[in-house]
Parts: C-alpha cells; sequence; structure tokens
C-alpha cells in the first residue's frame, strides 16, 4: 500500500535580483496563502541574519501576518534559532501567537546560528554556542511553558496565559538533535536540504530513544528536502542547474541576491564544482511531477516519515508557484475552498 504522504512548505523569504525585501515578503504571504489553497499541512518561515539576499530575519513577527491571512494551516518556524534568543520571550513570543491563533502555532526550533558566528553574538552577546546552554534554553522554555519557572523570588511567568502551547518540534541536520528531540519528548524534522547525507539512523535512533510527552505520546518525525517540479524534462533541468550553481555559491559565502536561469544558462561548472554539485545531490529532488513523487515517496519510507516539508528556491515567482501546484496535484493533497 502506498504512504500516503503529507506535505509542509518551508519558506525562506529570498529576495531577487531586481526586487526588495518588501517583494519577498509579499511573495511568502502569497504563497502562504497558495499553499492552504492547494492543501499543504503547515507553512513554516525561516530564521536568517545579516544576508542581503534573503529577508526573513524574524519569523515569529512573520507568522502573525501569515496566521492572519489564512484560515487553519498551521503556521511555524523552521525554525527560531534558539541560541539567538532569551527562552522567556521565545514563550512570550510563541503564546501571543497562540493566544491569537490557537492550535495553529508550530514552534520549529535549532541551535544553528542562522548567520555568522559574529552577528550571532549581537544578536545575544550571552550565547557561549554551547550545548549545553542550548539544553539549559530549552528546559527553561518548557517551565515557562508548562508554569513551573521559579527564582530566588519567586515564580515567574511567561505572557500571556494561553490554553494551548505550540506544537514543538526539533530541528536536525544530525544525529546529535534527534536524541535532544527524543529526551524532550518533541517532533523531529530532518533537514537533509541542508545536509544531503544525513541518513534514516537519525530517524531510528530518535524513535528508539524518544520519551512521551504530552505534546507527542508517540514520535513524530518530519524530513525537508529542497524539491522542484516542473512539467516538463527541460523547465526542471534547467532549475536544477540554477539551484546546483546557488549552491556552488552558498558554499563560497556568497549570498547576494540570485538571478534567473538565463543569467547562468551559459555556464560551464569545472570539474571541481561537477564534484561539490554530486556531493549535494542529496539535498534536492527535481523532474516531472510523477518522478518527483517516486523519489519523496521512496525517501518517505525510508527514513519512516509520513509528512515532508519542501523548500523550493527558483529563478522566477511563476516557477515556483508551478512547482507546488504540480506537486499538489500529483499528490491529490485536499484543497480547501475558498
Amino acid at each position: 500500500m502506498e504512504r500516503k504522504l503529507k506535505l509542509g512548505i518551508l519558506d525562506q523569504s529570498i529576495v531577487r535580483q531586481g526586487s526588495t525585501a518588501a517583494d519577498a515578503i509579499q511573495e511568502t504571504i502569497a504563497t502562504a496563502k497558495l499553499a492552504e489553497e492547494l492543501g499543504y499541512s503547515r507553512f513554516w518561515v525561516s530564521e536568517h541574519h545579516n544576508a542581503a539576499s534573503i529577508a526573513g530575519s524574524a519569523p515569529e513577527l512573520l507568522m502573525v501576518k501569515l496566521a492572519d491571512e489564512t484560515k487553519q494551516i498551521r503556521i511555524g518556524s523552521g525554525g527560531i534559532m534558539l541560541p539567538n534568543h532569551s527562552a522567556l520571550k521565545v514563550a512570550e513570543n510563541f503564546r501571543m501567537l497562540e493566544t491569537l491563533f490557537p492550535g495553529r502555532i508550530d514552534l520549529g526550533m535549532g541551535r544553528a546560528p542562522g548567520s555568522d558566528r559574529i552577528t550571532a553574538s549581537m544578536l545575544n552577546p550571552s550565547n557561549t554556542f554551547s550545548e549545553q546552554s542550548y539544553l539549559t534554553q530549552l528546559s527553561h522554555l518548557q517551565s515557562f511553558f508548562n508554569d513551573t519557572a521559579e527564582t530566588n523570588y519567586g515564580s515567574l511567568l511567561a505572557v500571556p496565559q494561553a490554553i494551548t502551547i505550540p506544537q514543538q518540534w526539533i530541528l536536525s541536520s544530525s544525529g546529535g538533535s534527534s536524541k535532544i528531540a527524543a529526551d524532550y519528548g518533541m517532533g523531529l524534522v530532518i533537514a537533509r536540504f541542508i545536509n544531503g547525507y544525513a541518513g534514516p539512523d537519525v530517524v531510528a535512533t530518535y524513535r528508539s530513544q524518544f520519551k512521551p510527552s504530552e505534546q507527542f505520546p508517540s514520535p513524530e518525525a518530519m524530513l525537508s528536502i529542497s524539491v522542484l517540479c516542473a512539467a516538463t524534462e527541460e523547465k526542471a533541468a534547467e532549475m536544477r542547474k540554477l539551484m546546483d550553481y546557488r549552491l556552488l555559491q552558498f558554499e563560497k559565502g556568497n549570498f547576494d541576491k540570485p538571478g534567473s536561469f538565463d543569467s547562468i544558462k551559459d555556464y560551464t561548472f569545472s570539474t571541481a564544482e561537477l564534484l561539490r554539485i554530486e556531493a549535494n545531490s542529496g539535498r534536492v529532488i527535481s523532474g516531472r511531477p510523477a518522478s518527483v513523487k517516486r523519489q519523496l515517496t521512496a525517501l518517505a519510507d525510508t527514513f519512516d516519515v509520513d509528512e515532508i516539508i519542501v523548500v523550493t528556491m527558483t529563478g522566477s515567482v511563476e516557477d515556483r508557484k508551478r512547482s507546488f501546484e504540480l506537486l499538489a496535484d500529483v499528490f491529490e493533497l485536499r484543497k480547501v475552498a475558498n
């Protein structure tokens, strides 16, 4: 029997060449509305800093607008980079979101800086970049959500006092964070779009060591990967070449605003670059709808997950929108009536 997959979207608010950050945010808003219309399960936004090509620096603020512009799709962070913040402030931000939009909010968390270390130090001067500090923040966060936080001067509440708390997920590109998700009884998201070598053993470790929680009585895992879906092989190949080129630029520290396929269509990859493209191949799935469905279903079977969050960066708004539409069609997602 074929696995019935749910699909979500992770949006990074990419600023295209010739456009502005305001344009990128408007594209994110339009994409969230499209995702709900097409039947995607959730829509997450990322946290990045000190990069002019990415407008998404404050997911908790953007989530207010996205949840207000939609009706039922889950809205979340993919993720809040916890070491950049005070655990109390994160708890208050997400309690406010739950107060405004009860039962629809996801708190995806990670420990990467979402930037360089200097920027991370400016965001939170007390950041020690240690795993123990991250674990302490996670523990404090649970105390704030459960109203059990105590100081030498008495109790400390995270307000507003929402009836519900956000669904909490740990973002992981390796095995270490999967154990953390298991210990805290949280959901796990494997960031395959970051680490193409992340394997099913990460999920297996999580499931075997999982400690049930009120939010997650049993383990729940998702996989996130870059997906490029097109109606023709030619268009899919164009989208893939542009994506391969962008990943090479990211590895060189070049985070300039991305251009269109036309800007690189005559570019010839060097031998060294082709080796890097091969190394990055596990981060991206591309092709026509039927092929993409086979690849994603096979990945879901291998990793034992029932939901995949797709990341889609393309040269044009139209190509990106069409990729989401084709995916929704081939997976027969449940469309939401307007």
